[in-house]
């Protein structure tokens, strides 16, 4: 287990076993995440159907202005890069992390996983908030193999594109500024199902035993 200690990235780097098996049991799926509702609960998901296009600025507001402040449960964050992200609020310029500690705040559980380290920004602005250092709701890992761009908020609607969580990918920048980006959001029960166990797998360390680049990695997930 790793020991998470004072209130910076650095330090609260990684996750332990013993914080992802309560947050995932045994086997992953829409059964699994929804661990603290009754068992009907997930089998009576509406089977959803809406698929919508989203491009470039309609993504910052879709996903991160309307999509994931509206969580109750959980977010989860797939990311290859990550860099300091902000969102407006009224007149005013916030780093995204602001959005995550709130949630925590309010009791819903978010998970991130990322390619590789942050840059010195969005380490600052971590630091900032020592909820995400100090509560089990907020956990991380990283994973060198992944490419993957995806937000699946509470089981029922996921964005799956392009963009990494960076400025120039998810925030708030002028639409002259910003990259051309590309994504899906959905809530399409089967491929949220197949979404999600892969993200469980992939956080609780299934693919690290076979993994080629295991020597590479800075802290493999299934690590004791």
């Amino acid at each position: 287990m790793r020991i998470i200690c004072g209130r910076s990235w650095t330090c609260a780097g990684g996750v332990s076993r013993r914080k992802r098996e309560a947050v995932s049991p045994a086997r992953p799926g829409v059964e699994a995440v929804f661990r603290t509702r009754p068992p009907q609960a997930a089998r009576e998901l509406p089977q959803g159907g809406m698929r919508e296009l989203l491009l470039n600025e309609e993504i910052h507001q879709r996903v991160i202005e309307d999509l994931v402040p509206e969580a109750r449960r959980f977010v989860w964050i797939v990311t290859a890069d990550i860099k300091d992200l902000h969102v407006v609020r009224g007149r005013r310029s916030l780093p995204f992390l602001a959005v995550l500690a709130d949630l925590v705040e309010r009791g819903v559980a978010v998970r991130l996983i990322h390619a590789k380290e942050p840059g010195p920004r969005f380490r600052e602005d971590f630091d900032r908030y020592p909820v995400l250092v100090e509560s089990d709701l907020f956990e991380r890992a990283l994973c060198p193999r992944v490419h993957t761009k995806a937000v699946i908020v509470d089981g029922r609607r996921a964005f799956v594109g392009s963009p990494n969580l960076t400025g120039a990918g998810m925030g708030a920048k002028h639409p002259d500024r910003r990259n051309f980006e590309a994504g899906f959001l959905s809530d399409e029960r089967p491929d949220l199902e197949r979404l999600m166990g892969w993200v469980d797998a992939l956080f609780l360390g299934d693919y690290c035993g076979p993994c080629r680049l295991r020597d590479r990695c800075p802290d493999p997930l299934d690590h004791d």
